[in-house]
C-alpha cells in the first residue's frame, strides 16, 4: 500500500490526465456514433434496471470478499466480513487509478499487514491467489472466444488483435501457474524477460531502483506466492468452492452487463454479448490508460456493430455499466484507503 500510495502521490497530475484523456475519447466516441441519439436514450434508461445493475454489483463485491476470506481461512486468519470487504473496496480503488490495475494486491497485503498483523507476503499470497481463481472462468470462455470470434465477418486485423489479446492473456495464465509447480524453472525465466526489458522500464519511470534490487523482490514473491496458492490448491474443498465461486461472480457479472442494455429497451444476443464482454475484459487489463476507458468502448462498439447493436444504444450501456462497476466501486475504495491510511498513521503516532 506504501507502494501504491507513493505511486498516485508522484504521479497525481498524470493520473487526472489519464483520466482527463479517457472522458475525452469516451466523449470523442459518444460524439461519433450521435451524442444526441446518445443523450434521447439515457434519459429513457428504465431505472429499475438501473438499480437491478447496481444490487448486482453489490452481490459480485459480497460474493468476492467471500473467495477472498476462504482463501484467508486457509494460508491465515482472516479478519471480520466487513473488514475484509473495506479491504478489497480499498485495493478496487488501487486497481482503477493504475493503469494495469497493479495496484489493488499489494495494498491488500499491507492492510491486512497494519490492521490485522498478517506478514506482508502471506497477505500478497492471498489475494494474488484469489485472483488466480478469477482467471478460471476467463480463461475457459476465452478459449471459446478466441475460436468463435475468428468465425464472424469483422475485419482481419481486428480478429487478429483480438486474438493475439486472448493467447497472450492465456500464455500469462499458464506462466503464472508453471511458476507454481515448477517455480525455479519459472523463476529464472521470468528474471530473464525482467531484465531483459528492465531497462526500458527504468527509463520510463526514472526510477532509481536497480536490476538486482527488483530481482529480489521478484524470487521473494514468487517463492511466497507459490507457498500460499498450493496450500489453497491442496484444501480439495477450499478449491472446489473457490471455483464454483468463481464462476458464479463471472455469471453474475454477465448477467448485470446484459441488464445495462435492457435498462436501454435493447436485448443483444447473449452468447455474442459474453464473448465481447469477454474481449472487453481483455482490453481493460492492458496498461494504456486507468481502466482502459475510451479504449474498451472504442472496441466494444466495433464488435457489437457485427451482431447489429447500435453504436449509440452501445455506449448508454456501457456507460450505465461503468457506473455501477468502476466510478461508484472506486468512489467507496477511495473512502476505504482514506479511512485506513489515517487508522494506520494514528496508530503508528500511539506507538511511537
Amino acid at each position: 500500500m506504501e507502494d501504491t500510495y507513493e505511486t498516485i502521490r508522484k504521479h497525481k497530475w498524470k493520473i487526472v490526465l489519464s483520466f482527463a484523456l479517457a472522458f475525452f475519447i469516451i466523449f470523442a466516441i459518444t460524439v461519433a456514433v450521435g451524442l444526441g441519439d446518445t443523450i434521447e436514450i439515457l434519459s429513457h434508461a428504465n431505472w429499475y434496471f438501473i438499480l437491478l445493475n447496481f444490487l448486482l454489483e453489490g452481490c459480485i463485491i459480497i460474493t468476492w470478499a467471500l473467495r477472498w476470506k476462504l482463501i484467508l481461512g486457509v494460508v491465515g486468519e482472516a479478519p471480520g466480513f466487513s473488514s475484509l470487504t473495506a479491504m478489497l473496496l480499498a485495493s478496487i480503488f488501487g486497481n482503477n487509478v493504475t493503469p494495469g490495475a497493479a495496484g489493488g494486491e499489494p495494498l491488500r497485503a499491507y492492510l491486512l499487514r497494519e490492521v490485522n498483523g498478517m506478514p506482508f507476503e502471506i497477505g500478497l499470497a492471498s489475494s494474488t491467489a484469489d485472483r488466480v481463481f478469477e482467471f478460471f472462468p476467463f480463461v475457459i470462455i476465452s478459449i471459446f472466444a478466441a475460436f468463435l470470434i475468428l468465425t464472424w465477418e469483422i475485419e482481419f486485423w481486428t480478429k487478429l488483435i483480438v486474438f493475439i489479446l486472448i493467447v497472450f492473456s492465456l500464455f500469462f495464465f499458464l506462466i503464472l501457474l508453471y511458476a507454481v509447480w515448477r517455480k525455479e524453472v519459472a523463476t529464472k525465466f521470468i528474471l530473464s524477460i525482467t531484465k531483459s526489458i528492465f531497462p526500458f522500464f527504468k527509463r520510463l519511470a526514472k526510477s532509481e531502483m536497480n536490476f538486482h534490487e527488483l530481482a529480489d523482490k521478484i524470487v521473494f514473491y514468487i517463492n511466497r506466492f507459490s507457498h500460499g496458492f498450493l496450500q489453497v490448491v491442496k484444501d480439495r474443498e477450499i478449491f472446489i468452492i473457490g471455483f464454483i465461486i468463481s464462476f458464479i461472480m463471472w455469471g453474475l457479472d454477465i448477467v448485470r452487463f446484459y441488464v445495462c442494455f435492457l435498462a436501454v429497451g435493447v436485448y443483444p444476443p447473449f452468447f455474442p454479448l459474453v464473448i465481447i464482454y469477454t474481449v472487453g475484459i481483455l482490453i481493460s487489463l492492458a496498461p494504456l490508460l486507468p481502466g482502459s476507458w475510451g479504449i474498451r468502448e472504442a472496441t466494444i462498439v466495433g464488435l457489437f456493430a457485427v451482431v447489429g447493436v447500435a453504436g449509440d444504444v452501445v455506449i448508454s450501456a456501457s456507460l450505465i455499466d461503468r457506473v455501477a462497476s468502476y466510478i461508484v466501486p472506486t468512489f467507496l475504495g477511495a473512502l476505504a484507503a482514506l479511512y485506513y491510511g489515517r487508522h494506520i498513521s494514528r496508530n503508528r503516532k500511539n506507538t511511537a
